[in-house]
Parts: structure tokens; C-alpha cells; sequence
């Protein structure tokens, strides 16, 4: 799940707000500054509790999951594991790959290896056993739908890329290759790897991966953090939609 492509850092002193993906704004002061930040900081725990809400739906409608939770529910299955325990210990694991390829965690890398996991299994803990077709598969549509709505919030939120996203982006830098094709192959092997160890496969899977990129985008748009006041200088070179999602 991954996508959250800036690591953001707040200058109070000096009313400047930079991140490495290449803003640079200039507020005039810091009460507008500190009004963002709060927002900015309850769309990324809300994005990514949601996310974990969401993710949790497609669990229980069991009709078929995203890539990443396809590999984290088959390693469930085989070590008795939580799935929400295993997303946060495969988090962590891939955030560790971070170091050889340079890639610097936000405050929202970290949050979403935690966040999205305990959100996830709270949810479960709380869904009955759902058997009924008329019920399971509008609850995968919903999952699909918040699923978007999730990533719009905490992408738009600017605190880092979730660390399976900075991984496909890191990869693209290294290598040059494009984000559609590293991202194409890190999610065909992780998808194969998590059905051969049990990780449901099913028309949610198509559907989610042919939907969530336009759903994303129309919620990045719906949750954008407003540009900087008047006066302010913005610059920019790169946008969340263009390094995450897929084109």
C-alpha cells in the first residue's frame, strides 16, 4: 500500500516550510503556518488509520486483496502471525532497505508502519464472520473506496512516502527505470509470493488495482492542503500524483 512521496520538516524560526522533494515555501507567519501543520498532521493520521479500516473491509470480504496484503496474509498464514503484525514488521523491514538506496523517512514513513497495522487488526478484531455474497461483496467495494479516499489524505498531508512507495522510488532513482515498471514488478512478486503462501487472490485484487489510481487522484485533489498565503514563494518539482500513483 503503499503512496506519501514527501519528508517534510517544519522551520517555526523562521517561517520557512522546505521538504526534500523540492518545495521551498515561505509563510508570513507562523499562525498560518502552525494552522496548516494541524491540518496537515490530522489528514496523515486519519489517512492512514483509514487506510488500515479499509484494508481491514477487504480482509473480511474476502473476495480478493491489494498486492501488498496478498504477500502480508499468506506470511500470516504461515507464522500464526496477526496480518496487521506482519504489515508492520514487513514495514520495518522494508524501511531497513531504505539505507543503500539514500531515502530519508518522514514523520509519516514511521507512522505508517505503525498506524495502518494496529488500525487493520482493531477493525478485524471488531468485523463478524461474513459469509453472504450480498454482504461481502459491497463491503469490498467500500474497502476499495476508502482505500483511495486513505491515500489521498495522508499523501496530501505531505509527512514521507509509506515505506513500500519510497522503496519503488528509491529503486527508480538507483536504477533509472520507470515508476510504472518497478512498481509493475514489485507488485506481480509480491502478489505471487503472498498466494503461494495462502494470500487471497480474487476479483478485489482487479478491481483494486484497475481503481485506485483514479480513486487516489480525485481524492488527492478533494484533500490538498491549500498553497501557501499571498506573498508566499512556492517551488515545485515533483507532485504525489506523479511519483505514487500509477499513470
Amino acid at each position: 500500500m503503499d503512496d506519501d512521496c514527501f519528508q517534510a520538516t517544519e522551520c517555526h524560526a523562521s517561517g520557512h516550510f522546505h521538504h526534500p522533494g523540492g518545495y521551498l515555501v515561505s509563510t508570513p507567519g507562523a499562525s498560518v503556518s502552525g494552522r496548516r501543520l494541524g491540518r496537515r498532521l490530522v489528514q496523515l493520521y486519519a489517512g492512514l488509520t483509514l487506510y488500515g479500516v479499509s484494508s481491514a473491509l477487504l480482509v473480511a470480504a474476502g473476495l480478493g486483496l491489494e498486492p501488498w496484503n496478498v504477500l502480508h496474509q499468506g506470511l500470516a498464514e504461515l507464522t500464526g502471525l496477526s496480518i496487521g503484525a506482519v504489515l508492520i514488521i514487513v514495514g520495518a523491514a522494508v524501511l531497513l532497505l531504505w539505507i543503500p538506496l539514500r531515502q530519508r523517512p518522514g514523520l509519516g514513513t514511521v507512522s505508517n508502519v505503525f498506524v495502518i497495522g494496529l488500525a487493520m487488526d482493531g477493525t478485524l478484531a471488531l468485523l463478524p464472520d461474513l459469509r453472504s455474497l450480498a454482504v461481502r461483496i459491497p463491503l469490498m467495494v467500500t474497502g476499495i473506496v476508502l482505500n483511495g479516499m486513505a491515500t489521498g489524505l495522508y499523501i496530501a498531508a505531505r509527512f514521507g512516502p509509506g515505506p513500500r512507495d519510497g522503496l519503488m522510488t528509491g529503486l527508480h532513482r538507483r536504477t533509472g527505470r520507470s515508476i510504472r515498471l518497478i512498481r509493475t514488478a514489485v507488485e506481480v512478486a509480491v502478489v505471487v509470493t503472498g498466494f503461494a503462501l495462502g494470500g487471497t487472490i480474487g476479483v478485489g485484487t482487479v478491481l483494486y488495482a484497475v481503481s485506485i489510481g483514479p480513486l487516489a487522484q480525485v481524492f488527492l485533489r478533494w484533500f490538498a492542503v491549500p498553497s501557501a498565503p499571498r506573498g508566499s514563494t512556492v517551488v515545485a518539482a515533483a507532485t504525489p500524483e506523479r511519483v505514487i500513483l500509477r499513470p
